[in-house]
């Protein structure tokens, strides 16, 4: 911590990752003079510090960092900025009169009022529970992230023979990473028909590496009672049900997990905010303001991303509306509510206002190519390919919106007519 303590701040961050970082600046922008950053971690950065590829920051910076050279960027930008940032220390529960209880490494049990919270607590991987893998329970299953944290923090290899089921960036990462460790990777097997991770990952970290990627394919059992030493691998059919008679076998000794990330929403579900059963996340208007008043919501927390740069692009707004509400100045309601329509999987937020440029989050639900997006009769976008695992990010220009005023705005992506 930078400096000492108050008993009330202007903005309360939750989350020192990407997003509470950036939220903090951008609370910072607008005027906030008292912002505290609450971090579970004894480091401030979050997923970043362990993420040693690069790739990041080439929208935001414009340049190519690695993950912990970014997370050092915003550290130090906040640190200039006289931020104070609470590293070791969890929020325990947030009162609808905006209380935040703390229970901190270094101060114990804390109370905090803040005149606006701002929610970053990011994202978790989903387990082999979530999806209920058959077989024993033995070591050497893990998920991607936990191994990307043991090779990159702690210098241990997870193992030697690599299986990885899910195609998620993480994974498709960590094919790389154990690859260039001398490891065997001997493939990633992916249940949908198509992949769910960047497509410059899988040409990155898959093709440029000759690991193969099986796609329409699962683990159906794992086997090994002390250590895993073979997985029964099945094709899936339409309903992505494994068939057993088709399967064969593979030996390993550790399987990764890469099957998708759940937002860390406890806090968000003990506040009874409105949810997003699409995201996982908050439903949130244009200011990324929550249900309930006072508190917004920016980063994977509120729906995931797929790179830092838009993360930190979204949270400086949070941050920003956040401060705005903190010192006074609320923005009028939103009067447009958003409707997905066809191959519309989610969008963020879920409703506009026509008195700003308004920037909307979208993925898809299915592969599409050459094809329209349109956002109600006066805005189209022609695509080659839009895929589930790539987020589409448009800004809508006030004059766009205005005639929507107290009506529905429905998005929708469809095949372009064939002349």
């Amino acid at each position: 911590m930078n400096n000492p303590l108050k008993k009330q701040y202007d903005v309360v961050i939750v989350g020192g990752g990407p997003a509470g970082l950036a939220a903090a600046l951008g609370a910072r922008k607008s005027g906030a003079e008292n912002i505290l950053i609450i971090e579970r971690e004894v480091e401030a950065g979050g997923i970043l510090n362990q993420c040693i590829h690069s790739g990041f920051g080439l929208h935001y910076f414009k340049e190519e960092l690695t993950g912990p050279e970014y997370a050092e960027r915003f550290v130090a930008h906040a640190l200039s900025e006289n931020i104070t940032m609470l590293t070791d220390s969890y929020v325990i529960d947030i009162s609808p009169a905006l209380q935040v209880a703390v229970l901190s490494g270094r101060h114990g049990y804390l109370n905090v009022q803040a005149r606006a919270v701002v929610l970053a607590m990011g994202c978790r991987e989903r387990t082999r529970g979530a999806i209920r893998t058959p077989g024993f329970r033995p070591a050497g299953v893990m998920t991607a992230g936990l191994a990307q944290k043991m090779v990159n923090m702690k210098g241990v290899l997870p193992g030697r023979k690599i299986a990885i089921l899910g195609s998620g960036d993480i994974g498709l990462i960590m094919a790389r990473r154990l690859a260039l460790e001398g490891c065997e990777v001997v493939s990633v097997y992916e249940i949908f028909p198509y992949s769910n991770g960047l497509t410059r990952n899988v040409v990155q970290c898959l093709d440029d590496f000759d690991i193969p990627l099986q796609l329409s394919a699962t683990v159906a059992f794992i086997h090994g009672r002390d250590r895993v030493n073979r997985l029964t691998i099945a094709p899936v059919d339409a309903q992505r049900l494994p068939d057993l008679n088709k399967s064969w076998d593979v030996d390993c000794d550790t399987l990764l997990f890469s099957i998708g990330l759940i937002p860390e929403n406890e806090l968000s579900t003990k506040l009874r905010l409105h949810m997003d059963p699409a995201t996982g996340g908050p439903q949130v208007n244009s200011t990324l303001e929550t249900s309930l008043p006072g508190v917004f919501a920016c980063g994977n927390v509120l729906h995931v991303h797929d790179i830092v740069d838009f993360v930190s692009e979204e949270s400086l707004r949070a941050g920003q509306f956040a401060a705005d509400l903190a010192l006074g100045r609320r923005r009028p309601g939103d009067n447009i509510a958003l409707q997905k329509g066809a191959n519309i999987a989610s969008c963020v937020p879920h409703s506009l206002s026509p008195d700003r440029e308004q920037v909307i989050y979208l993925r898809v639900k299915q592969p599409m190519k050459n094809c329209i997006l349109s956002i109600g009769d006066r805005y189209q976008k022609k695509f080659r390919m839009l895929i589930p695992a790539e987020m589409i990010r448009l800004t809508l220009a006030p004059e766009v919106l205005d005639r929507y005023f107290g009506d529905n705005l429905k998005i929708e992506v469809r095949p372009q007519e064939v002349e």
